[in-house]
């Protein structure tokens, strides 16, 4: 697989788009999605299909985390990051977002302040360190095949076990991602890119299926890489 610098310009590009519309656009969205204030018929679909989807890549770790460290890659509002300490991990968590990083701070639990440290910045980023177990919710699912394998070859190099999930290939999703082509990106939310995790698994050494996420207006399915 090629290191994500070969694609340093479709990946930093994507990444800056991101951090655009979670930091500027739907800060304010995400911070209510991901609490228990009321949201509309539709984000109460995606609401469980999040908590869903977050339920089964946690059952991919041990039940055990102590001693262990987690990376928890597009933290946003640190939900997982929460999850993953009081199984008795030290989780790192990064977004690019420096206003969602601020929520997540917020809302950590006091008792497990020592066991979660919070960034804001690029997932991909070696100087956080080395990890016994990644996880990376809905993070890449804007990526292209190209840095999407070479995202992963990255993280897989700094952990043994990398969980994550992708914006399934299914007919809705491609008609909507051909829709959505069609309109201008600056007021819209960034594109998802869908993914046939039996064309993943060509590109990405080790790639094992876990299982796919739908409710409603959420449908994400769940990898694993392990070496």
């Amino acid at each position: 697989m090629r290191d994500v610098a070969d694609h340093s310009q479709d990946y930093h590009a994507t990444r800056d788009r991101v951090e655009t519309y979670f930091d500027r656009t739907a800060t304010a969205v995400w911070d209510r999605l991901t609490s228990d204030a009321p949201v509309s018929r539709i984000r109460e679909t995606v609401r469980a299909g999040r908590d869903t989807m977050r339920t089964l890549m946690l059952s991919r770790l041990p039940a055990d985390l102590r001693g262990a460290r987690v990376l928890d890659a597009g933290c946003g509002t640190g939900v997982m990051a929460a999850e993953l300490a009081q199984r008795g991990a030290e989780v790192v968590g990064v977004d690019i977002s420096p206003q969602l990083v601020d929520i997540a701070r917020r809302r950590l639990p006091a008792g497990l302040a020592g066991r979660v440290e919070f960034h804001a910045g690029d997932m991909l980023d070696a100087g956080l360190g080395g990890f016994d177990h990644v996880v990376a919710m809905d993070s890449l699912i804007y990526y292209g095949p190209a840095d999407l394998a070479a995202a992963l070859a990255r993280l897989a190099a700094r952990a043994p076990q990398v969980v994550f999930t992708v914006a399934p290939r299914t007919p809705l999703l491609m008609a909507f991602w051909g829709v959505g082509r069609m309109f201008p990106r600056a007021d819209r939310s960034p594109t998802m890119v869908p993914h046939a995790p039996s064309r993943l698994a060509r590109d990405v050494p080790g790639l094992a299926p876990v299982g796919r996420v739908s409710r409603g207006f959420y449908i994400s399915h769940c990898l694993e890489v392990r070496r």
